[in-house]
């Protein structure tokens, strides 16, 4: 009946515009999520008459609307065509997207060869493209094999030059029993628009390229549908509500132990007293000093490009936020940071936090991984990527635990940027499909900064002793550190070791521990004395001095023991030259410690690491050989520059 319907007269008209306005019911009360690639974004919305091929799947053809209006809206001179054959289905489509402002071209070749119009077509289609618009095919069209990608869309767009982005749409729907599957929406549900990275075909071999564009078809398909585990996903989210009690007492727990700012204590229930600032803001989110300190480059150059800009940059430590005030006090544009403590993971402080700052995009650093956060940023459409990616093969064996929750996690990002190889593989393990490798930003990082003065001071405190320094311990290796140096103070008796811990709360504790008190402290004013053994130095952000004035530098959290493991970067140290020591465990910075390769003295125990230091120490030649071989070290300095505009684009700039 539906046929005859559509055969002509009032009748197609009156069914055609029963169809029309149910799609449209169905499409504008859906709850659309669109995520779009950051290289996507820009050619999705052209404003320098660059055209590009949007292609999906057939079966997804009457779901597309969604992602025309989407487009539409961020620029509305957006001029775009869709690719139909000259049957009556194609005819239906026509008369169907009309009212939309989606222009169609008709034409297709069968594979008897008979032309239907398909050289019109081309010329057609090559037209648009040069004329800046985009242009809608569905590879797999009109006919099949379903999801099986035809040459004839690889030689459009080596043809014109055009890139193709992969779209995968999903929404709450029923499937018809034709040849491609056809979904018809149902109204009132959740949908999903997922644009993959554009696909270039290159010269030559056109069912290669097809084969390229319909695995990048598949992909963006399969991450538009629905993650699994969502219930492992809403149980979690019960169990942190559950535990929101328990985790205001751990705050205040946190607060006593001087963890915690009282007057800011509210922001890690995602409360604040500050207003959004008018225009554009993206959220980034460093859990600590290192993360903090390795984007600074990074907002630095979106600053740059956008005057207008204004960043939220969140932290879990307190460390980290007294760092970042002084760094950013010194910044022309510092005054378009705000700090925030970031909130708990618990859906509902998450959930006003995101109302209240209604970030137009966010960034997460390296392992912050956080279920219901990143699923709450899901659900608000906040587009969200993880930059300096890393994961250990301790935490991928611990999320490997909850496979499902992992995939469904790591699925929400619109992408992610590995710091290494190595991490990339372990984050595809659990899951993650739409990932590049750009580099470390610890690596691209400009030397730490150090004060003149206060060097000047810190050289004349140490001069004339044999001096090393013990870089960024945790707790219970200074008691190791305390062993080597008892070793080493055999041959040099007037030995100076420098202790700066990885958190300097703990500065007391450590001097009370060794064994020569008083110990002199820096965080109260104090330098060493000729007799004294130990300097710990309890301040913030002041490595960039020791590494300068101290040539024999052991990196902690590296040693066997008790909640440690994982190293800290050895590259800060490299790049000012010093002469390195590790302990064997170094999985946090595995490529780094890699790249350096033999540079760096891998040291068991206490005994390894005073023959270490001992053989420095006497041989003034050796030492000025490792130092010269650790450093200078240069990462990429465009990489910054690379991931700030990536990130602009995924705000809408």
């Amino acid at each position: 009946m539906l046929k005859r319907l559509l055969a002509g007269g009032r009748g197609r008209a009156l069914a055609i515009g029963m169809l029309r306005s149910y799609l449209v019911l169905a499409l504008r009360t859906t709850r659309w999520t669109f995520d779009i690639h950051p290289d996507a974004l820009p050619v999705l919305t052209p404003r320098d008459g660059r055209s590009a091929l949007i292609a999906f799947w057939h079966e997804t053809l009457v779901l597309t609307p969604a992602l025309w209006w989407w487009a539409a809206r961020r620029d509305p001179a957006l001029r775009m065509h869709v690719l139909v054959s000259r049957n009556r289905d194609g005819r239906m489509i026509a008369d169907i997207v009309a009212p939309w402002g989606v222009d169609v071209i008709a034409g297709s070749t069968e594979r008897t060869g008979r032309n239907k119009g398909g050289a019109a077509a081309l010329r057609g289609l090559l037209g648009q493209l040069g004329d800046g618009s985009l242009v809608a095919v569905t590879p797999d069209g009109p006919r099949g094999p379903r999801r099986h990608a035809q040459p004839g869309v690889a030689g459009l767009a080596v043809l014109s030059g055009a890139p193709v982005v992969p779209v995968g749409v999903w929404c709450r729907s029923w499937r018809l029993g034709t040849w491609d599957r056809m979904l018809i929406p149902l109204p009132f549900g959740r949908g999903r628009v997922v644009c993959g990275a554009p696909v270039i075909p290159a010269r030559g071999n056109r069912a290669a390229a097809a084969q390229r564009i319909g695995d990048a078809l598949d992909a963006a398909t399969e991450a538009a549908c629905p993650p699994p585990a969502g219930g492992l996903s809403r149980l979690w989210a019960l169990l942190a509500t559950l535990l929101a009690p328990a985790l205001i007492l751990l705050l205040r727990r946190r607060l006593a132990r001087g963890k915690e700012r009282r007057d800011r204590l509210r922001e890690r229930m995602g409360l604040t007293g500050r207003p959004r600032p008018a225009g554009r803001l993206i959220w980034l989110h460093a859990a600590s000093v290192g993360e903090s300190l390795s984007i600074l480059p990074m907002i630095d150059r979106m600053m740059a490009r956008d005057a207008g800009l204004h960043v939220l940059l969140t932290t879990a430590t307190v460390n980290a936020a007294d760092l970042l005030d002084r760094r950013l006090a010194g910044e022309a544009w510092g005054g378009r940071v705000i700090h925030q403590f970031v909130p708990l993971d618990v859906p509902r402080w998450i959930g006003r936090f995101l109302r209240h700052w209604r970030p137009d995009a966010a960034a997460l650093t390296e392992s912050e991984l956080w279920p219901n956060l990143i699923e709450a940023c899901h659900r608000t459409g906040v587009p969200l990527a993880l930059i300096n990616a890393r994961l250990s093969d301790r935490s991928r064996d611990g999320w490997r635990r909850v496979p499902g929750l992992a995939r469904r996690m790591l699925s929400r990002f619109g992408w992610i940027a590995a710091r290494s190889a190595e991490d990339a593989a372990r984050l595809r393990a659990l899951g993650a499909t739409r990932m590049d490798v750009p580099g470390d930003l610890k690596e691209a990082a400009a030397p730490l900064p150090a004060d003149p003065a206060q060097l000047a001071g810190i050289v004349d405190a140490i001069s004339g002793r044999p001096v090393w320094l013990a870089a960024s311990t945790h707790d219970g290796e200074e008691e190791l550190i305390a062993q080597a140096d008892q070793v080493i103070r055999a041959r040099h008796p007037d030995l100076l070791t420098v202790i700066v811990p990885r958190h300097p709360e703990r500065g007391a504790a450590i001097a009370a521990g060794l064994e020569t008190p008083p110990v002199p402290r820096r965080a109260l004013g104090a330098t060493p004395g000729p007799t004294d053994r130990f300097w710990v130095c309890d301040t913030l952000g002041e490595l960039g001095l020791f590494y300068r004035a101290v040539p024999i530098v052991f990196i902690g959290n590296s040693l066997p023991g008790p909640g440690r493991g994982g190293g800290h970067n050895p590259m800060e140290p490299a790049r000012l030259g010093a002469a390195l020591a590790s302990g064997p465990l170094t999985d946090n910075f595995t490529e780094a410690f890699a790249r350096l390769g033999d540079t760096i003295a891998i040291v068991a125990d206490p005994a390894a690491l005073a023959e270490w230091v001992d053989g420095l120490l006497s041989d003034p030649a050796r030492l000025a050989q490792s130092r010269r071989r650790a450093g200078p070290v240069e990462g990429d300095p465009d990489l910054p520059d690379r991931i700030a505009a990536r990130l602009l684009a995924m705000a809408g700039g």
